[in-house]
């Protein structure tokens, strides 16, 4: 009897458990027997045929290159052997050696080396019909998953801080809030976007308020990099290189979403990282060289002194030890400069209390005119929806214009969220602020080490010391606060030997 041997494939192993492969083996066991071939080796496939590399499809062609004689290769039809091209050569070259014959029993086809045009034709016929049924499959998947994106759905994991679930009413996945792992997101935003704390810090920090990765595992500091670039906790999904709005609740307002992508832009990305260790140095990680643009590091000597190391400007590879205490007393004279008269400090703060009624005022008209766009963009959205419907317009325009609706109608609601928290409080606020700031000096003397950092990152975005001399930028609004006092008309204190950042 004439060799043979039989295959029989399936793309998955839910096919699998549908009986498909048990199908197949038992009509092609019934076509050998028939055509007298004897079966010498059987091949069960779970594989897809339309990826790169098919080890048990190779498996397959490596058994029948160690054959020295012909054997039939018994297979139900062209789409279970493949779905392109691909394996054409090879499956031509072995039945030019004359050790393969196909026979395709469902489309009644037999190819061997002598076949004629008719016969190969039908089994091309059959390897493009099966490519276009797969191109048809992955076009599908391509619409879907565009229209999910046009409607704001996210097609992958969750990101942290949220959970995949499902619609109880209609059974579809949804991203819901994970109550947990939310609340130390936020947190690991707010402290990032304060200035206080590196990506090494919040790594070791986030571990001991219990926020871990799925796996139970600590976070590393590349995975605390790519939380804080994620911009889906912002309200945006990054799909692609493109960013879209989700349907889905923001842990992060984009106001500090955005503070971390300046902080980030500003310490440059990657981070250095910062090594750990036990003594509690209140500068670790907050100072930069300026001459090298490297973080300052901060060394233990003696057991009791603390000396910042940093590069001098006059040779770049020569280290100064510059004492800690030497700057902290220049940190200490630029917190100085906030201190105010007190009478100078009841005028501004009668100011401030002046002002509030003027930026509520402001406020209700900008919030009446947002709110009045807010009507138009809807109106917009609903008309752009009946143009789709009637025909008046493609697909392909309804996306680009509602995508672009969306992004500003997006805006408006943040401006909106932005607006309603409490005017009052922002004055009251400030004016805390500012009688903080002129006693912040004070308040820095006499406070512990993790308080003296948080106050350096809420005032200074930017400490660095060029050689021992301090170089510093405050943050808004801080800048020109630290110029109230020195204004001619309030008796200015005399300049220090601080030189601010330029």
């Amino acid at each position: 009897m004439h060799p043979a041997i039989i295959l029989a494939r399936v793309s998955t192993p839910e096919q699998e458990a549908g009986h498909s492969l048990e199908a197949q083996l038992a009509n092609l066991e019934t076509y050998a027997e028939r055509k007298g071939l004897d079966v010498v080796q059987v091949f069960r496939i779970i594989e897809s045929s339309t990826k790169g590399y098919r080890p048990e499809f190779e498996r397959m062609i490596d058994f029948l290159k160690k054959q020295k004689q012909r054997h039939a290769l018994i297979i139900d039809c062209v789409d279970r052997l493949q779905r392109s091209f691909t394996h054409t050569p090879v499956l031509n070259a072995l039945m030019e050696k004359n050790i393969l014959e196909i026979h395709f029993v469902r489309e009644g086809n037999v190819i061997d080396k002598n076949a004629n045009s008719m016969q190969k034709m039908m089994w091309n016929m059959g390897t493009v019909m099966a490519q276009s049924y797969t191109d048809q499959l992955s076009d599908n998947v391509r619409r879907s998953i565009k229209h999910k994106i046009g409607k704001g759905e996210w097609i992958a994991q969750a990101p942290l801080g949220y959970l995949n679930a499902t619609d109880p009413a209609t059974g579809r996945g949804i991203i819901v809030i994970d109550p947990q792992r939310a609340p130390l997101i936020q947190r690991l935003y707010n402290d990032y976007a304060s200035g206080v704390y590196s990506m090494a810090e919040l790594a070791r920090k986030s571990g001991e308020w219990g926020l871990l990765t799925r796996k139970g595992q600590p976070l590393a500091i590349q995975t605390v990099a790519n939380i804080l670039s994620n911009p889906f906790y912002s309200g945006l999904m990054r799909i692609k290189g493109n960013l879209y709005p989700h349907a889905y609740p923001k842990l992060v307002e984009p106001r500090v979403f955005q503070a971390c992508e300046e902080r980030k832009r500003h310490a440059g990305m990657p981070q250095q990282a910062i090594r750990i260790t036990r003594h509690p140095f209140l500068l670790r990680g907050l100072m930069t060289c300026a001459t090298s643009g490297r973080k300052a590091t901060c060394a233990l000597q003696k057991k009791q002194y603390v000396y910042l190391m940093v590069r001098n400007p006059a040779n770049q590879n020569k280290i100064i030890w510059v004492k800690e205490d030497a700057v902290i007393e220049q940190i200490t004279d630029a917190l100085q400069s906030f201190s105010m008269p007190q009478d100078l400090l009841t005028d501004v703060l009668d100011y401030i209390d002046k002002t509030d009624d003027q930026e509520k005022q402001l406020n209700k008209t900008t919030a009446k005119e947002l709110q009045s766009e807010q009507t138009q963009l809807a109106q917009k959205l609903s008309r752009l929806t009946d143009l789709l419907i009637d025909g008046s317009i493609g697909k392909d325009m309804y996306e680009a214009k509602n995508k672009d609706l969306q992004l500003r109608k997006q805006e408006i609601e943040s401006r909106l969220n932005q607006m309603e928290e409490p005017s009052k409080d922002s004055q009251d606020t400030l004016g805390n602020v500012i009688t903080m700031l002129s006693k912040s000096a004070e308040m820095f003397a006499s406070s512990k080490t993790d308080q003296k950092r948080q106050m350096l990152g809420f005032v200074f975005s930017n400490l660095q010391m060029e050689g021992p001399t301090l170089r510093y930028s405050l943050r808004k609004p801080f800048e020109v606060l630290q110029q109230v006092p020195h204004n001619p008309k309030w008796r200015p204190r005399e300049d220090s030997n601080l030189r601010p950042a330029v």
